[in-house]
């Protein structure tokens, strides 16, 4: 998943918060970087939310 899914994931914030969020140290690395970015596999962040934002988390 890109930054844009990493947006809708925390709730529709903003590009440049969810960038933020996603350079945390505790943040998980990125899967992979593309000449378009970074991206990071989906059950990697979505285990990230539950631990540190349940209140957004799906589950």
């Amino acid at each position: 998943m890109g930054i844009a899914e990493i947006r809708d994931m925390l709730g529709g914030v903003s590009r440049a918060r969810a960038s933020v969020v996603a350079s945390r140290r505790d943040f998980p690395a990125p899967y992979q970087v593309l000449k378009m970015g970074q991206i990071w596999r989906k059950s990697d962040v979505e285990k990230w939310v539950r631990e540190h934002r349940p209140d957004l988390s799906a589950d």
